[in-house]
C-alpha cells in the first residue's frame, strides 16, 4: 500500500471546495492526506451568504445553472432539490416540477429551490424586459424615433466593421453606435473604472461570444409556442427557470465544507498564506498566518491554489527573502511586476430592509407582498446618472433569505469601486445615506422613512480585469507553469471572470487528472495556432484529456473557444444580414435589435 500524498488547497471557496471533495469523495481519504486553508471565518468566496438580523444576502446574485451537467448533478448530490411547494410557491399557486422524494422546504432545511428567473434594466426612467419580449413595451419605452435610429445604426455596423482592437469597437461592430452607447458604453465604466475604449476586446469575446439575433428571435418566438423547452435548449443567459439553495449559494458551500470535513479534510480558517516556498523547482511548503500574526508552515506534495495570482506571486516571492526558508527563491522582478499589476475590480454592497416599493407590479407575475412587489430577480442599472449598478431583491430569490418576507422587501444594491478609493472607505452610515437617496432618485422607494434596517458589506477582488499588465498574461502563465506541483483554480486562480459553474469545473480538472503527481508540460503556447482535441459536450468544451499544468489546460481551452467564437461571428454576421433582407416584419427586427442590447448587456456584465 503506498502512502498517501499530502495536498494543501488554498482558499474555501467554490473552486478550492470542490477540488477537496472531489479529491476526498468516494474512499479518496485512504489515497490523500487533504488540508483546505482559508483566510477568512467563512466559506464560499464571492458565493458566500451574508446574515444580518435574521435576514440573509446574496453577494453578487448566484443563479444555479449550467450546461455542464456534472455540475449540475454535482449541486443537487450536495442540496437534493425541493420536493414539495416552498412558502412562496404555495402561496400564490406557483407550479414547479417537483422532484420525487424530495425534502419539503418548508420543513427541511438542506434543499435546492426552483426559481422563476426575471430581470429587467433601468435606463432613463423606464424598465426594458429581459430577455426581450415582442410586445409594445419595448418600443414604448424606447420611442419609435429612438428605436429607429438604434435599428439603422446596428444595420450599418453590419457593413462597416471598425478594427477590434479594443472593446468598444468589439461592442459597436456586434450592436451598432447607439446600442453601444446606450446599454453598454456608460455601464462598462461604471463597472470597471475604464472607458471600453482602453480595455481590450478579449473580456467582450469571453462574455458575449455567444450572442446572435437569431438566438434572441428564436427565444422569442418559441416562448409564444404551447411546447414548454428545457434549459438545455436554452441560450444560458436566457433560462426562465434556475436552482437556488434555501439559505443563500453560501449554505451550499457551507455544506460542503462540512461534507468534507467529515470526510476527513482538515479546514483551517483564520489561514492567510503569506509564503509558497519552492524547493528545485517545486513547491514544498507554505506558510499561512491566524489573526494573532501566528506563523505556521504546512509541507505537502500537490498544491491546488484558488488564491489571486497576484498574491500567489507576491507569497513565492516573500519565501525567497525569509532567511528561515533557505532553498525558496524569489519570484523574478518582471514576473512581479506583471503581477502586481494585474488590475481588479472590488465593489460594495449595501443591503436595505424597506418597508414598501414604490414600484408597481404591471407584469401578470404574481409576487409576495403587500402590496405586491415586482417580480424581478435583478435589476441593471444602466443610466449614468446613477452609481449603483444593480439591484437584488432577495424576497425573489428564496423567501427564506428575508425574515418577514410577507411585510418587507430585503434589497441589495451593488456598487463597483477599487479598494481605498472614496466610495470604498465611506462610512457605513453615509454609504447607507448615498443608497437610500439613489433609490428614493430612481422613484424604487419613497424615502428614507421606509428604511427599516442597512447592511454594508465590502468585497475584494470580485472581478478580474482584462487590461494593465494582463497583457503579458501568458508569461505569467508560462513562470507558473513551472512548478510541476502547482495547480491555479478558480476565477482569481487563474484571474479569469468565470461564473460559479466554470470556476468548479476549473477544480476538478487537476483533482481527476493530477494523480499521482507529475512534472508538467506546456501544451498549448502562446503562438500555436490550432486548437487542442476536444470532447464536445451541452454546449461546453471539455478540458482537453492530456498532460500538462492547469494553466497549460486553460490555455488550451481558451484558444479553441477563440477560434470557435471567431467562425462564430462569421456565420452570424450572414445569418443576420439573410434574415433582415428577407423582409422580416419591422416590428420582430427592431425588437431584436434592442434585444442584442438587453442581451449582450447581460452577458457583458453579469459575474456570478
Amino acid at each position: 500500500m503506498t502512502d498517501k500524498q499530502s495536498v494543501v488547497i488554498i482558499g474555501g471557496g467554490p473552486a478550492g471546495l470542490t477540488a477537496a471533495w472531489e479529491l476526498i469523495k468516494d474512499g479518496g481519504a485512504d489515497k490523500y492526506d487533504v488540508t483546505v486553508l482559508e483566510g477568512t471565518r467563512e466559506f464560499g468566496g464571492i458565493s458566500r451568504t451574508v446574515k444580518h438580523n435574521g435576514n440573509r444576502m446574496d453577494i453578487g446574485g448566484h443563479r444555479f445553472f449550467s450546461k455542464d451537467e456534472r455540475i449540475m448533478d454535482w449541486w443537487k448530490t450536495v442540496l437534493p432539490l425541493q420536493g414539495a411547494p416552498s412558502y412562496d410557491d404555495k402561496k400564490l399557486g406557483r407550479d414547479h416540477d417537483m422532484e420525487p422524494g424530495g425534502p419539503d422546504p418548508e420543513t427541511e432545511d438542506k434543499v435546492m429551490l426552483k426559481r422563476h428567473r426575471v430581470s429587467r434594466i433601468f435606463w432613463n426612467r423606464h424598465f426594458f424586459d429581459y430577455p426581450i419580449s415582442l410586445s409594445p413595451n419595448t418600443l414604448k419605452a424606447m420611442g419609435f424615433k429612438l428605436t429607429m435610429v438604434a435599428g439603422f445604426s446596428y444595420l450599418k455596423s453590419m457593413f462597416h466593421k471598425l478594427p477590434e482592437d479594443n472593446l468598444e469597437n468589439f461592442y459597436i461592430n456586434r450592436f451598432g453606435r447607439k446600442l453601444y452607447s446606450m446599454f453598454f458604453e456608460g455601464y462598462t465604466e461604471k463597472l470597471w473604472g475604464r472607458h471600453p475604449s482602453q480595455i481590450s476586446a478579449d473580456w467582450g469575446a469571453q462574455r458575449v461570444k455567444g450572442l446572435s439575433i437569431m438566438g434572441v428571435l428564436k427565444n422569442a418566438f418559441q416562448k409564444l409556442l404551447p411546447k414548454k423547452r428545457s434549459n438545455a435548449e436554452v441560450e444560458t443567459s436566457l433560462i426562465e427557470e434556475f436552482w437556488y439553495p434555501k439559505y443563500g449559494p453560501g449554505q451550499l458551500w457551507e455544506t460542503v465544507e462540512s461534507n468534507c470535513e467529515a470526510a476527513g479534510v482538515k479546514v483551517l480558517t483564520d489561514a492567510r498564506v503569506v509564503e509558497v516556498r519552492q524547493t528545485d523547482g517545486a513547491v514544498s511548503s507554505v506558510v499561512y498566518e491566524d489573526s494573532e500574526g501566528n506563523r505556521t508552515e504546512l509541507s505537502g506534495d500537490q498544491f491546488i491554489s484558488s488564491m489571486p495570482v497576484k498574491d500567489l506571486v507576491n507569497a513565492i516571492d516573500a519565501a525567497g527573502a525569509d532567511p528561515e526558508a533557505v532553498d525558496s527563491k524569489p519570484a523574478p522582478a518582471d514576473m512581479t511586476e506583471v503581477a502586481n499589476g494585474l488590475p481588479y475590480r472590488d465593489f460594495v454592497t449595501v443591503g436595505l430592509l424597506v418597508k414598501h416599493l414604490k414600484l408597481k407590479n404591471t407584469t401578470s407575475i404574481p409576487t409576495l407582498g403587500n402590496p405586491p412587489i415586482v417580480p424581478d430577480c435583478w435589476i441593471y442599472v444602466q443610466d449614468p446618472g446613477y452609481k449603483v449598478g444593480r439591484l437584488q431583491i432577495f424576497n425573489n430569490w428564496s423567501p427564506y433569505l428575508v425574515k418577514d418576507v410577507d411585510d418587507t422587501v430585503w434589497i441589495g444594491l451593488e456598487y463597483f469601486c477599487e479598494e481605498g478609493d472614496s466610495f470604498w472607505n465611506m462610512s457605513e452610515e453615509d454609504v447607507t445615506k448615498f443608497a437610500i437617496s439613489e433609490l428614493t432618485r430612481m422613484r424604487v422607494i419613497n424615502g428614507p422613512d421606509e428604511v427599516i434596517d442597512s447592511h454594508r458589506e465590502r468585497v475584494r477582488k470580485a472581478y478580474p480585469a482584462y487590461f494593465d499588465t494582463y497583457e503579458h498574461m501568458d508569461e505569467l502563465i508560462e513562470y507558473l507553469d513551472g512548478f510541476g506541483n502547482l495547480y491555479c483554480v478558480g476565477r482569481n486562480g487563474q484571474h479569469r471572470y468565470n461564473n460559479m459553474d466554470h470556476s468548479m469545473a476549473t477544480a476538478m480538472e487537476p483533482s481527476a487528472t493530477s494523480r499521482p503527481a507529475r512534472r508538467p508540460r506546456r501544451t498549448c503556447g502562446p503562438s500555436t495556432p490550432k486548437s487542442p482535441t476536444t470532447k464536445k459536450s451541452n454546449n461546453l468544451v471539455e478540458l482537453p484529456r492530456h498532460r500538462g499544468s492547469f494553466f497549460g489546460f486553460r490555455r488550451a481551452v481558451l484558444r479553441w473557444s477563440s477560434w470557435r467564437c471567431t467562425v462564430n461571428e462569421v456565420r452570424r454576421d450572414s445569418e443576420t444580414q439573410r434574415t433582415f433582407m428577407s423582409g422580416a416584419t419591422a416590428i420582430i427586427t427592431l425588437n431584436a435589435w434592442i434585444g442584442m442590447g438587453l442581451f449582450g448587456m447581460e452577458r457583458a456584465t453579469s459575474g456570478k
